[in-house]
């Protein structure tokens, strides 16, 4: 069964839609505030139920513009959010991996090994692959380690699970071990 597939659009439409709601509240609660300031100047007492009517209906619409104004950025933040798990799921997690890298500041050689040990591969396997002594792996190993600021391999590893699992916070925002 074939799931119908969403317009990358609606969210988007849907932000402008709220932003045109907005606009026009605003648009609303300014005649309302215009018009109840120039009753005010003819009358000039502020007990006349008409004028508290349109003073209360402006204070309604600027709390509607303000609150719809919070929703918009909220809205907002979530479709980012929400884009960057996309990414994440259709293959984009290469992306994510070398945010961290860049972060981390790791060489190539290091970039290598830190993919090898994320695919499972042990020091070993990774010196074999490599064409390289075990011994100079497990040095990229711990500078990789140092670097991320993780304890070990089944550490290191967890951090690429974890931005998988994340609500969206991309690592170049989080980056809760990188580099100082």
């Amino acid at each position: 069964m074939k799931r119908a597939r969403k317009s990358p659009w609606n969210g988007e439409r849907r932000a402008t839609v709220l932003a045109g709601l907005i606009l026009l509240q605003a648009l609303c609660a300014l005649f309302f505030i215009g018009d109840a300031i120039e009753d005010f100047r003819e009358d000039g007492q502020f007990d006349n139920p008409h004028l508290m009517i349109e003073a209360a209906a402006a204070l309604a619409l600027v709390a509607g513009v303000v609150f719809l104004m919070v929703e918009l950025r909220g809205l907002l933040s979530r479709m980012s959010d929400m884009q960057i798990g996309l990414d994440i799921a259709h293959g984009h997690l290469t992306d994510v991996i070398e945010a961290f890298f860049e972060a981390w500041a790791l060489t190539p050689a290091e970039r290598d090994v830190a993919i090898m040990i994320l695919k499972g591969l042990d020091n070993e396997n990774i010196a074999r692959v490599r064409n390289t002594a075990s011994g100079t792996v497990r040095a990229q190993a711990a500078s990789i380690y140092a670097k991320s600021r993780t304890d070990g391999r089944a550490q290191f590893i967890s951090l690429f699970v974890e931005e998988l699992m994340a609500a969206g916070d991309t690592a170049a925002d989080r980056n809760p071990r990188g580099a100082a």
